[in-house]
């Protein structure tokens, strides 16, 4: 991806977050940044894998989430500050994107992000490489937990409920069992992953953005299966079919060979458990 695609993209970001509260459809931030839409479009959805008018829902509504837990501020005040001209319009949203409406998310007081400020920060010197590189997957260290929450906060979508402090302890933790994997281009985390030993379970799998067609969640799981796990059953849990909070993360684990499998609850919020057949041994 060229440097100055990147550069377009955090251009967007800065006009879009400047102006979060107000009208921001595409031919507007198109007319504002003087790009046509079309190309504006494509660049965008390509590079942060959601439309504009996606990720801005996903910013006002983690914005309003903020307000309703930090704040006294009423419903209505929230909802008209996050753009919305009725408290019902903002409560339908809202409560198809969280899972419960406003007013028991405040009771709860647990605030958890939609979707952070998308921040494109450092170098990307393998992204100009053709094919898959044979990537250099390692236990994280500790040195690598900045760099590893960086990448949290910019797959923070395929995460509903995930609370930093929590995250931290069990990272920690991961790391000291040898249950984390980091995969670096330079100093930037582009692909990380969580999993039990015990279990057979991938707790968390995140991949950069801007690297998502380099083949990495499948190097991932090819470790993970073949030197591991190796002869464990793998699972993940993902977001249930048709939620609307998901932005593509169902799919993808489906298109990475994992089958459905039982429906769960966890923190409160509904998922769906895939599990990855196992492989048939070589005749």
């Amino acid at each position: 991806m060229p440097n100055q695609t990147i550069e377009n993209i955090v251009t967007a970001i800065h006009y879009l977050e400047a102006h979060l509260t107000e009208k921001n459809d595409l031919d507007t931030v198109a007319d504002a940044l003087h790009y046509s839409k079309y190309h504006l479009h494509r660049m965008f959805t390509n590079t942060v894998g959601m439309t504009i008018h996606e990720y801005v829902l996903r910013r006002r509504l983690t914005e309003a989430a903020k307000l309703l837990v930090f704040s006294d501020k009423p419903v209505l005040d929230i909802a008209l500050t996050a753009g919305y001209e009725s408290q019902q319009a903002f409560t339908k949203i809202f409560t198809a994107m969280y899972k419960q409406p406003p007013s028991k998310y405040r009771e709860n007081e647990k605030f958890y992000p939609l979707q952070l400020k998308f921040e494109l920060e450092g170098s990307y010197h393998m992204l100009n490489s053709y094919g898959d590189p044979a990537w250099n997957i390692t236990y994280a260290k500790d040195g690598d937990i900045p760099c590893w929450m960086e990448l949290v906060r910019l797959v923070i979508d395929g995460f509903p409920y995930l609370d930093e402090k929590d995250y931290m302890q069990v990272l920690r933790r991961s790391i000291a069992e040898r249950q984390a994997l980091i995969l670096k281009d330079g100093r930037t985390a582009i692909g990380i992953l969580l999993f039990s030993r015990e279990t057979g379970s991938i707790d968390f799998m995140g991949t950069h953005p801007l690297y998502k067609k380099k083949g990495i969640p499948k190097a991932f799981l090819d470790k993970v299966m073949h030197e591991l796990l190796d002869g464990k059953e793998i699972s993940i849990t993902t977001y249930r079919e048709g939620d609307r909070a998901d932005t593509g993360h169902r799919m993808e684990i489906k298109d990475l060979g994992f089958a459905e499998a039982e429906l769960l609850v966890e923190y409160g919020y509904p998922t769906q458990r895939f599990v990855l057949p196992k492989e048939e041994p070589h005749a």
